[in-house]
């Protein structure tokens, strides 16, 4: 008998997948009998949970900036699964920093060619190039689900994190602009917008560090801000599965008429 999202024996492709937000989009797949192409450029491949019912995975080391890489990658996947039918973009990096820093101009934590470059092929030509590749799959097919990952800073901005909250703005539009050229061919294209979430591995104390000497704080003060916040009304961070319930809502059927938007799963967050 089905589940309530009838997932089962679906294909979704997941950027990033490796951890953090989208080692917990995975493993919601697997629960709920999706099979998942997990992309990622960490070259050992992660651990998920398989119980009865699971999906099937298959672990491809991918470079989302490099055309070939992905091309390479979307063969493997529909020779091992045949037919895909949901895109994650979930792949993205953020690096702290200050357009303009007094205390030492064009110093460590100012923004430079180097980390505009870097940030801004992962978090916008690898959401484009994952797109394009796997639209062209849906297509093909006359069905698919694009799911962008944004954040909440792309919506308001963010303090010492200007480039990646301009990404993911650039993301939103990419969401708002596909939609209205794939919705002929039954291609669902939509956005999800988390603001501050429980730890993972991805938040190291040189993120940490770098963050907080461009808000002018200690790495304690930052912390403290994780767990309650002034501008985020339930008063807490936010829970990486309730990020993925609402990724796998939108992949499903039940999400059959949501096109072309980008959801805030932030707790109420605000600039205050």
């Amino acid at each position: 008998m089905a589940s309530w999202l009838n997932l089962e024996g679906k294909t979704a492709v997941v950027t990033g997948g490796a951890s953090g937000i989208g080692k917990t989009v995975v493993q919601s797949f697997l629960d709920n009998g999706a099979n998942v192409v997990v992309c990622d450029m960490n070259p050992k491949e992660p651990e998920f949970e398989r119980g009865e019912g699971s999906g099937d995975v298959l672990y491809v080391v991918t470079d989302v900036t490099k055309a070939e890489s992905v091309r390479a990658m979307v063969e493997k996947a529909k020779a091992k699964f045949g037919k895909l039918d949901i895109l994650v973009n979930n792949a993205g990096i953020n690096i702290p920093c200050l357009l303009v820093d007094p205390k030492d101009p064009y110093g460590k934590y100012e923004l430079n060619e180097r980390v505009y470059d870097k940030v801004t092929n992962v978090n916008i030509r690898g959401v484009y190039l994952m797109a394009q590749a796997l639209g062209h799959e849906f297509v093909k097919n006359g069905k698919g689900v694009i799911i962008n990952m944004s954040s909440e800073s792309g919506l308001e901005g963010s303090e010492g994190q200007s480039i990646y909250a301009a990404t993911k703005n650039a993301v939103n539009s990419f969401t708002r602009s596909w939609s209205k050229e794939l919705g002929r061919y039954n291609v669902r294209v939509v956005g999800v917008a988390p603001g501050i979430l429980e730890a993972t591995g991805l938040r190291t104390l040189a993120y940490e560090e770098a963050l907080s000497y461009t808000r002018g704080i200690t790495v304690e003060d930052l912390r403290k801000g994780y767990k309650n916040t002034k501008t985020t009304p339930l008063g807490r961070s936010g829970k990486l599965t309730e990020v993925a319930n609402l990724v796998l809502f939108l992949a499903s059927d039940r999400a059959s008429y949501i096109h072309g938007v980008t959801y805030n799963v932030a707790g109420g967050k605000t600039r205050g």
